[in-house]
């Protein structure tokens, strides 16, 4: 069986503090830029709502299904969605045709960038102090989608 996981977001939790985006900044950049995240927060109703907003690594992922060159694929352990930068060509069709925009071509890395869930073990998830960001796995047979319903484990949260 393989896993497929992604990260909840509950905007009634989040203060938007971007620790999380700190987190990954830190981690992508070795340093601290949130305006570099593969996240991002939106602030809503005067910074009374922040609604967290990130990769939710698609079943039918439009990402994938539009790179010319195929630099988008399934990481078979985590089941998130990653990009070869050696197959990446910066086009940026991936962005144009993401329904919530979260990614595309870096402008120092000239080659498109996305939430790989860190290998399995998210550093927003681990950062976040309340909980608004969860890390949540569902199992399915190999080569199968997973529909609604089927067995979900949360894995962790911040």
């Amino acid at each position: 069986m393989a896993a497929q996981c992604f990260i909840k977001t509950s905007f009634d939790l989040c203060t938007g503090c971007s620790l999380c985006q700190l987190a990954c900044s830190q981690r992508l950049l070795g340093g601290y830029n949130p305006h570099r995240a593969l996240l991002r927060i939106r602030h809503s109703r005067e910074n009374l709502y922040h609604q967290p907003v990130v990769c939710n690594q698609c079943t039918n992922a439009y990402c994938a299904n539009v790179c010319p060159v195929g630099a988008i694929s399934r990481d078979p352990m985590t089941g998130a969605m990653i990009v070869d930068h050696d197959t990446c060509i910066g086009c940026n069709l991936c962005r144009r045709y993401c329904p919530i925009e979260v990614v595309g071509v870096d402008p120092e890395l000239k080659k498109s960038v996305k939430c790989d869930l860190c290998q399995g073990a998210p550093r927003c998830v681990a950062a976040c102090p309340t909980g608004a960001l969860e890390l949540v796995c569902r199992q399915a047979a190999a080569g199968a989608s997973v529909p609604n319903g089927d067995a979900v484990e949360e894995v962790g949260h911040g």
